[in-house]
């Protein structure tokens, strides 16, 4: 598959509300201001000028503790769930010194209710002027689950059922206000129109919401959906719901392999394959020299110990990985957790013949060999994908934060531009006219709803 050569790259930002990488907070080059606002509005700035369609932060809703069970690796070394701030306020930080760049949050369906997320999203919609994005996750973790009153998580296959009707009920909410509903007529008086907002009277097996919600409709019609689920049923679901899917990848092959699928069950669902934008993960390291960029791999590398890398591991895929030795590799095992960092780390290990201390230390700072060079180099890869039909933009990762997005700014995004593969200005007001989606009229989402059930009924 080739790409046509109309087609630009899209680009997200993978921020984290925290150190992140294990090494990467320690590199000398790195700054600490994690609970500071003027960093994070420093990175929106530098993410809009290199006019990047959206910054988007993950969440976890626990200190994981799966390795070893205890959370010493995660709280010592700075490791994935180490400190997290909530994501949304973040953003609402974000968006007060930004005017083009979308905001996008995790929000789990397993532990949050439809109705607050459907206001908090339609909230920082308005206050973006139509630049809010939902990452909607079903977690896994018991340690997550413990947090909100319960023993353990849903079970894996309820889990899902539990998201759908969510969907369901947030798009409900969000509809529940007609599009011109909100009059603000001094003189009549009408502030808003009764006969355009209604109760949604929502009766389900996980759910019982009357509403209508206190906020009006959000000016995207819907917040676009994120979605990085790789099972299975993670994959139907994001054909079914999203408008953008974050994955990861090992290689261009499994990248092709996986763009192909997701676009043939978007169309399965009746939906245009193009409307649901694919943005694999990387995490490029560019220096002005390829001597520049290796010294940084060198340097960042070091500052891992397998122990921090193993931990963050063991919580993407739920399982203890503390007790098998260091220098055995990665066995063959059920993985209750997110099935694609599994497959992931499994194709690496086979074909690279990597130790779990090897192991370890490469997911503990997750750099893409090919993508580790010149802004020359970085971009070819980046375009080998693009044109191959493997992704339709990616999700950068920092290596540090928040010099490495001050890096791929300056030095990357030119030689982009240059080759004709990404844009020179914003083309929309909103996310969605960035990505090249189309508003959403009230009920559009039934569609959605309706084509899930078809395709579960003809599985």
């Amino acid at each position: 598959m080739t790409r046509p050569s109309d087609k630009k790259i899209h680009l997200a930002a993978f921020v984290t509300a925290g150190p992140g990488r294990p090494g990467g907070w320690r590199y000398p080059a790195s700054e600490s201001g994690w609970l500071d606002a003027d960093y994070y509005q420093g990175i929106a700035r530098t993410l809009e000028k290199g006019l990047f369609d959206l910054a988007f932060f993950a969440d976890i809703l626990a200190v994981p503790d799966r390795y070893q069970g205890s959370n010493d690796t995660q709280l010592r070394y700075g490791a994935l769930g180490s400190l997290r701030l909530d994501p949304v306020v973040v953003l609402s930080i974000m968006a007060a010194a930004t005017r083009h760049l979308g905001l996008a949050s995790t929000r789990s369906t397993s532990h949050y209710e439809p109705f607050e997320v459907a206001r908090s999203f339609a909230t920082l919609d308005h206050l973006s002027a139509g630049r809010a994005a939902w990452n909607v996750v079903t977690s896994f973790q018991d340690a997550e689950a413990r947090n909100f009153s319960k023993k353990e998580q849903v079970p894996r296959n309820k889990r899902y059922d539990r998201a759908d009707e969510f969907l369901e009920v947030v798009f409900k909410l969000w509809d529940s206000w007609q599009d011109d509903a909100l009059v603000q007529d001094r003189k009549t008086p009408l502030f808003a129109d009764p006969a355009k907002v209604n109760y949604v009277d929502h009766e389900g097996e996980w759910f019982s919401v009357k509403g209508p919600l206190n906020v009006s409709r959000p000016p995207q019609g819907y917040p676009v959906i994120l979605q990085a689920g790789a099972s299975d049923r993670g994959r139907d679901f994001a054909a079914q719901w999203a408008d953008a899917i974050f994955v990861s990848h090992d290689s261009l092959d499994s990248a092709k392999a996986f763009y192909k699928e997701i676009k043939d069950r978007v169309r399965s669902h009746g939906r245009d394959p193009d409307s649901l934008k694919v943005l694999p993960a990387a995490t490029p390291l560019v220096g002005e020299t390829q001597a520049i960029a290796d010294e940084k791999d060198r340097a960042l590398r070091a500052l891992v110990d397998p122990h921090a890398g193993l931990s963050t591991l063991s919580y993407h895929l739920d399982v203890d990985l503390s007790k098998y030795p260091l220098d055995s590799s990665l066995p063959d095992i059920d993985v209750p957790g997110v099935q694609g960092h599994y497959q992931e780390v499994r194709e690496a290990t086979e074909r690279d013949k990597l130790t779990l201390r090897d192991l370890g230390k490469r997911y503990g700072s997750r750099y893409e060999g090919d993508l580790i060079g010149t802004p020359e180099k970085v971009a070819d890869g980046m375009e080998r994908w693009f044109r191959e039909g493997a992704c339709d933009g990616f999700m950068i990762s920092a290596p540090y934060q928040p010099g490495g997005f001050e890096d791929f700014v300056r030095l990357v995004v030119p030689e982009l531009q240059r080759r004709g593969l990404y844009r020179t200005a914003y083309e929309g007001a909103t996310l969605r006219e960035n990505l090249g989606l189309e508003r959403p009229g009230v009920g559009a989402w039934k569609e959605r709803a309706a084509s899930g059930v078809r395709a579960r009924g003809a599985a």
